[in-house]
């Protein structure tokens, strides 16, 4: 009898504390807007007000968080570094979020085909918000708008760039926050 109830006591236990991180992870992950299929698979699409959450979560990770576009050269330039960066520090409290800044009637195909001619292989979503003159300043006062631009975070630790990385750069930058 004192068997059972300790398996249950257990049990319970377990669904409780499963439960509770479901809820956390529910927290922190904001719900898109939608998605749009493509050829690399599912992009989730955020307006602003959906999307700000990401860029203030709390917790023990350091998030890369880089604006850029398919059009936008010195962007694609830089992608390798922020694939290289997020291969490096798989399995380790490291994010890298690609938010493609394309046009959401041109994504479906273009940026699908992007992804999977390059092998992107880190979270990318698509912020599909026209109104950027409000919502840029909320990213940082410190961007003009243009990119590439990259947020590098850890709580309340956060650092804005309106540049182009290389590699090395990247991972310097990030080692600050580490």
């Amino acid at each position: 009898m004192m068997k059972r109830q300790l398996f249950l006591l257990c049990l319970l236990s377990m669904v409780c504390l499963g439960s509770c991180q479901q809820s956390e992870q529910k927290q922190e992950r904001p719900t898109p807007l939608e998605y749009i299929s493509t050829q690399a698979g599912e992009v989730p699409v955020y307006d602003f007000k959906t999307f700000e959450p990401l860029l203030h979560r709390q917790n023990d990770t350091t998030y890369v968080v880089n604006f850029w576009a398919t059009w936008c050269k010195p962007c694609v330039e830089e992608l390798p570094a922020f694939e290289q960066l997020n291969t490096t520090y798989k399995g380790k409290p490291v994010k890298v979020m690609l938010v493609s800044l394309d046009f959401k009637e041109q994504a479906e195909k273009k940026l699908g085909n992007f992804m999977q001619k390059k092998n992107i292989a880190s979270e990318v979503l698509l912020l599909d918000d026209p109104d950027a003159n409000a919502w840029i300043n909320k990213v940082s006062e410190k961007w003009s708008g243009a990119i590439p631009a990259t947020v590098i975070y850890k709580g309340n630790d956060y650092s804005f760039y309106e540049q182009s990385f290389d590699y090395e750069l990247l991972e310097k930058e990030l080692n600050k926050k580490l």
